[in-house]
């Protein structure tokens, strides 16, 4: 029987599970379970015994941050299979292990890292971008050169809601109030909506990115809320959104934050000089720009101190990403 776990309800049945029963030693306890970071789309727990912490993560039928939106259940067993393709290739100090697993209660167990911060703090202080980029880059490559198993989900519906948050709904007209973020939004949105020029080059990339044509293992989700700072060290987490598809949509993504912390287009070319691997310039430009667009007119908004003026700058530098 499916159960599903929350900070409340865990103490009282936790250890009963099975797969936190491969986790525990003898005699070892529960003590305390906690919310470990903001988790948009799962409930991620900080598990505490007697002996030692770890994470535990379990999917929903929906997103955790917006429960209103439906999301495909299964997810977590990409977020497995992307974990394990790599860690069968050797073990990356980047990422973190896989204690158990258990796909009937979508349950999935990871080594605890430990006190973290997400590097969202770049869209404050972008000077950080110096010493992150060398990693991210690295890393990037490094997923994005493992060969994954042929059984790799395919993730199409999870794929499905991403490509409607990200290529269709920022660009029309739907009920979503951008005056309510911020004043004066609406009118720089305008430009973006309902434009079939615009709209073609978007499609374009769209129906890419729902192809099954790819092969490259990707990570899906690559922007600062998924690059956990530990220590001085960088880690990446949160790859349910994976899938084999091309490795320019990860490096776009990236690189669209980066602009959107710092105002600077130079970081696409940085970018692409330190991941040291070929790459599609054009496509890493047009995925940024959408990316930009989607971020700061569409749902998915981010903790970004922008005046609107500095907004419009950036949604400049977005639409000339997406058209030329």
């Amino acid at each position: 029987m499916l159960t599903f776990i929350d900070k409340n309800t865990a103490l009282n049945f936790i250890e009963n599970l099975s797969v936190v029963q491969k986790v525990l030693s003898e005699n070892e306890h529960v003590l305390s379970s906690d919310i470990a970071g903001e988790g948009n789309m799962n409930v991620v727990l900080r598990i505490k015994t007697d002996r030692q912490s770890f994470i535990l993560k379990q999917s929903r039928p929906f997103v955790q941050k917006y429960q209103d939106i439906e999301a495909p259940l299964d997810r977590i067993h990409t977020e497995y299979s992307f974990y394990r393709a790599l860690s069968l290739q050797g073990e990356r100090h980047y990422l973190p292990k896989i204690l158990a697993y258990e796909p009937e209660n979508h349950l999935l167990i990871l080594s605890d890292l430990g006190s973290a911060t997400d590097c969202t703090s770049i869209y404050k202080n972008n000077s950080e971008i110096q010493k992150l980029i060398s990693p991210l880059c690295t890393y990037a490559r490094d997923i994005h050169q493992t060969e994954p198993l042929n059984t790799f989900p395919k993730n199409k519906e999870l794929k499905a809601l991403n490509h409607q948050h990200i290529f269709a709904l920022p660009f029309v007209e739907y009920g979503f109030d951008l005056n309510d973020i911020q004043e004066g939004l609406a009118a720089l949105a305008k430009p973006f909506k309902q434009n079939p020029s615009l709209q073609k080059n978007i499609d374009e990339i769209g129906a890419l990115y729902l192809s099954d044509t790819g092969n490259t293992l990707i990570h899906g989700d690559y922007y600062p809320g998924s690059w956990l700072s530990v220590n001085q060290k960088t880690y990446i987490i949160d790859p349910e959104f994976s899938f084999k598809g091309f490795a320019e949509f990860d490096l776009g993504v990236m690189g669209a934050h980066f602009i959107m912390a710092s105002s600077s287009i130079e970081h696409l070319s940085n970018i692409l000089e330190h991941y040291k691997a070929y790459a599609d310039k054009l496509l890493v430009r047009k995925i940024a720009g959408i990316e930009i667009s989607r971020r700061l007119i569409g749902l998915a908004q981010l903790p970004l101190e922008r005046s609107i003026k500095e907004k419009k700058e950036l949604l400049d530098i977005a639409y000339d990403l997406i058209t030329t």
